[in-house]
């Protein structure tokens, strides 16, 4: 280990998650707040507005939202790596994804009448899975002879306009009808149910959300209905105004009520999201043995499983996947903890991974376990607008606690409100999400302040700050009833970056750089706590008065 740098304030970075820069108008989450401690933020240090969405995190194009994986990523790395969907693209361009375990995949699903299912989200938000991927599966397996298919669908709500799963539902069966035409090939789907409830639970918050799925998808004893858009129709009479992430999970039964399409030993199963956060639960399910203790699986059915690509690469999940994950090393963390300086990491469940797996360039372990504290606050397990103010507070009360212990040099913590219950299109419980973010940052920079720090406030993508579906003009959408079309998805907006140093020490925006972004954050960082910058790195956004 290398001599500690001679860097003696601490460095508290805070990420508001979701909370980007809006147009201001009345549907801004952000703007309707009120927000006095960031706005004293930049009146006191410097301000900027940076990219944190397309391809400057990574993604295909500028018209994809960042989320909160990528997001992560970046700020970690210091460079712009590709991700997600872009990953999986450039392995499609490239025939790489039908060179590896596809093969074993269709091997398995061609042999003595077994099937091919697929699970996944039903979504072209590109945040956690692709339509146009879904839609090359498809194809290459009807190429290479699968004749039995099943469809597992998750119904997103969140990142696509709310209430048009019964769109995607439909489109997705004018595809299958069109891939069978005048032919034997025996496909359905089988399964589906929303996000939030079925399947893609994450960090372990709530097993029976997957367990929902497992039902639905694996065992076929969840609600029966006879298609898809049944389900969705009844579900959506009985809960009028229902979010297509909260539909029930259901089963697609036939005539005489059996499941038309439950995974049987010997099938093949392909998990087609491509984010791991809200797959690895699922894939565990499916993988681990006897030692599972997630939820009764039942018979668990032996299956050939493999997932999009690598979800955690810690626990190597899951141990097969059609598209290798990119390699990140020297992530900023890394370079703190060879420097030997104390670092925290603190956010609540829903965000832990993001300030853990993800910052640390897929790795959910320290880089030295001797200078690093990783801190998981329990979230509550209820609607995040029936509570959404989150646990704000107590993260603040966890880097406000190890600021006073006086050992830490780097302090990094997330205030997941704004993403969370922004996805939920409550505004009004929006806006009281991103005032107990501000009350947050405020009781952060005042122990900051006291302990002589520097303070560094910036978000990982938009979401809060736009709260409506707009037409293609920028105008707001509205339902016939004359009430705004509430929006639940991520932004493409510029989140804001605030520096406030309370040591002494000036700084001041670099001017002319090209497309400042959150990879520009890792660089920044290192600069504030006195540390060299790797050639690599993309460059810091501030430089010395």
């Amino acid at each position: 280990m290398s001599t500690p740098a001679q860097q003696a304030r601490p460095v508290v970075l805070v990420i508001m998650d979701g909370i980007g820069i809006g147009t201001g108008d009345e549907y801004d989450g952000v703007a309707a707040a009120q927000t006095p401690h960031l706005d004293a933020l930049r009146e006191q240090g410097t301000y900027q507005e940076i990219y944190a969405h397309g391809t400057h995190v990574g993604l295909s194009s500028d018209s994809d939202m960042g989320n909160s994986e990528v997001g992560h990523n970046t700020m970690g790395a210091g460079r712009i790596i590709p991700q997600g969907a872009k990953r999986v693209d450039d392995a499609v361009r490239g025939g790489e994804i039908w060179q590896g375990a596809w093969r074993d995949v269709v091997a398995a699903a061609t042999t003595d009448g077994a099937a091919l299912h697929l699970i996944g989200l039903l979504s072209d938000g590109n945040v956690h899975s692709s339509w146009e991927h879904l839609t090359l599966l498809l194809e290459q397996a009807k190429s290479e002879g699968v004749q039995r298919l099943r469809l597992h669908t998750l119904f997103d709500g969140r990142d696509v306009e709310d209430r048009t799963a019964d769109r995607y539902a439909a489109q997705l069966e004018s595809t299958l009808a069109d891939l069978t035409a005048g032919s034997d090939l025996d496909w359905r789907i089988a399964s589906g149910g929303g996000r939030m409830v079925t399947t893609m639970d994450r960090y372990e918050a709530n097993w029976g959300v997957v367990e929902a799925g497992w039902r639905a998808h694996v065992l076929g004893t969840a609600r029966p209905f006879t298609s898809v858009d049944e389900a969705i129709t009844t579900l959506r009479a009985e809960t009028p105004g229902i979010s297509d992430q909260l539909l029930e999970a259901f089963t697609v039964v036939d005539q005489d009520g059996q499941p038309v399409g439950p995974v049987r030993d010997g099938d093949a199963v392909v998990i087609f999201n491509f984010r791991g956060d809200r797959a690895i639960e699922l894939t565990r399910a499916f993988v681990e043995g006897d030692g599972f203790t997630g939820f009764d699986r039942g018979d668990r059915p032996d299956v050939f499983f493999a997932g999009m690509t690598l979800y955690d690469g810690d626990t190597n999940m899951p141990p097969v996947r059609l598209v290798q994950p990119p390699v990140i090393e020297d992530t900023v963390s890394e370079l703190i903890a060879r420097a030997g300086l104390r670092q925290l990491a603190a956010s609540e469940t829903q965000k832990y991974g993001h300030m853990t797996y993800f910052w640390n360039g897929n790795r959910s372990d320290p880089f030295d376990a001797s200078t690093e504290t990783y801190v998981d606050i329990p979230s509550d397990q209820i609607e995040f607008d029936k509570a959404p103010r989150m646990k704000a507070a107590e993260t603040a009360d966890c880097v406000i606690d190890a600021l006073a212990e006086g050992d830490y040099t780097f302090l990094r913590s997330n205030l997941a409100g704004g993403d969370m219950v922004g996805h939920t299109g409550n505004f009004e419980a929006t806006i009281v999400a991103v005032e107990a973010v501000d009350e947050a940052v405020g009781r952060i920079a005042e122990a900051v302040r006291a302990a002589g720090g520097c303070l560094v406030v910036t978000a990982d993508h938009g979401n809060s700050e736009d709260m409506v579906e707009r037409d293609k003009a920028g105008a707001p959408r509205m339902a016939p009833d004359g009430t705004p079309l509430w929006k639940t998805a991520h932004s493409t907006n510029l989140i804001p970056l605030y520096v406030a140093d309370y040591s002494g020490q000036r700084w001041t925006t670099v001017p002319g750089l090209d497309a400042p972004g959150l990879s520009n954050l890792a660089a920044t960082l290192l600069v504030l706590l006195g540390l060299p910058v790797p050639e690599d790195y993309r460059p810091s956004l501030i430089s010395p008065a």
